[in-house]
């Protein structure tokens, strides 16, 4: 089993934000793969929607924690199925890439992001796989957390969700 984690924030007040990438990037998948639509499940303060790609069984998951308490979604589904940390994926946003650039990282720093620190510390590890989906740069004048919670225009919005077939090539190279 594979677990993608797409991280965000809860509830429409934060939906199409920036910060929210991940969810939108993980929802976009979903449904090109046509998996099971999300649902919330208690047990793990998270969205799951399951399917299966090359006949292994794949979970995604939208922590409902909020964004800088995710580690505890993360690590209360992999415990509770037992997942290796090698067969978790993280989608997340990165405000220091480019709008629509995307990289990938292994075995790296969570470079200040607290949402991807939060699971680094809760499965003690960052060796966790992830793309860092760019949703910059940051203009110098406005304050982070302001940033990174402003909505995407429509335009903005549209170049993520172009990034989608990039993201599902790497995914299948690398992961699936």
């Amino acid at each position: 089993m594979k677990l993608i984690v797409g991280l965000g924030n809860p509830g429409e007040k934060y939906k199409k934000t920036r910060h929210n990438a991940g969810y939108i990037m993980l929802e976009a998948l979903s449904q090109m793969w046509d998996f099971s639509s999300f649902s919330e499940d208690s047990r793990f303060r998270a969205f799951l929607s399951t399917g299966t790609l090359s006949q292994e069984k794949i979970l995604l998951a939208k922590p409902t924690t909020f964004m800088n308490l995710s580690g505890e979604s993360v690590y209360a589904i992999a415990h509770y199925y037992d997942i290796p940390h090698e067969n978790i994926f993280l989608l997340h946003d990165d405000k220091d890439f480019a709008l629509g650039e995307i990289r990938v990282a292994t075995q790296s720093s969570s470079a200040g992001h607290n949402g991807v620190q939060n699971i680094f510390d809760h499965l003690k590890t960052n060796t966790i796989k992830r793309v860092r989906i760019g949703i910059g740069p940051k203009p110098e004048e406005i304050p982070t957390d302001a940033y990174v919670l402003s909505r995407f225009s429509p335009e903005e919005e549209k170049q993520i969700l172009e990034l989608k077939d990039d993201v599902l090539e790497f995914l299948q190279k690398e992961f699936i």
